[in-house]
C-alpha cells in the first residue's frame, strides 16, 4: 500500500511556505504584522475609494497557479469596480534596508505590502 500525497509528511518547504502565506495573510487581511503602503496614483484617490480597495485586498482570495505560483498569497491583480489594482507583499529586513534573512520570522523580517495602480507598476 503507498501513501498519497495528503498522508506525506510536509517538507521543510512546505512548512516554509504554508508560514510565509499565514504572515501574508495576516498583513493583508488585518494590517498586522508589517506596513501597508499605497503608491501616489491610489492615494490620490477619494478616502471611500481606498477604503474600498483596502477591504476589496482583505477580502481577496481568488488565488491561483497563474497569480500565486509559489503559494505565498504576496502578490494579485484584481479588480475594485471599473478599476484594477495590484498588490505586492515584500520582506525586508528589521532597517528595511536590505531583503529578510527569514521571511518566515517576524523577528528580523518587516513585510510591506504596496497597493498601486497597474500602470504604477
Amino acid at each position: 500500500m503507498t501513501c498519497s500525497a495528503e498522508c506525506a509528511a510536509p517538507t521543510p518547504a512546505t512548512d516554509k511556505r504554508t508560514r510565509i502565506r499565514q504572515l501574508n495573510d495576516q498583513l493583508r487581511q488585518t494590517g498586522v504584522g508589517g506596513r501597508m503602503v499605497m503608491t501616489a496614483g491610489v492615494a490620490a484617490l477619494p478616502a471611500h475609494d481606498i477604503a474600498t480597495i483596502l477591504l476589496a485586498i482583505a477580502k481577496f482570495d481568488a488565488f491561483d497557479q497563474d497569480n500565486d505560483p509559489w503559494g505565498e498569497h504576496d502578490c494579485a491583480l484584481l479588480h475594485v469596480g471599473e478599476r484594477q489594482l495590484f498588490f505586492k507583499i515584500d520582506y525586508f529586513d528589521r532597517s528595511i534596508t536590505y531583503l529578510s534573512p527569514d521571511p518566515t520570522d517576524p523577528n528580523v523580517t518587516v513585510r510591506v505590502m504596496t497597493v498601486m495602480l497597474p500602470e504604477e507598476y
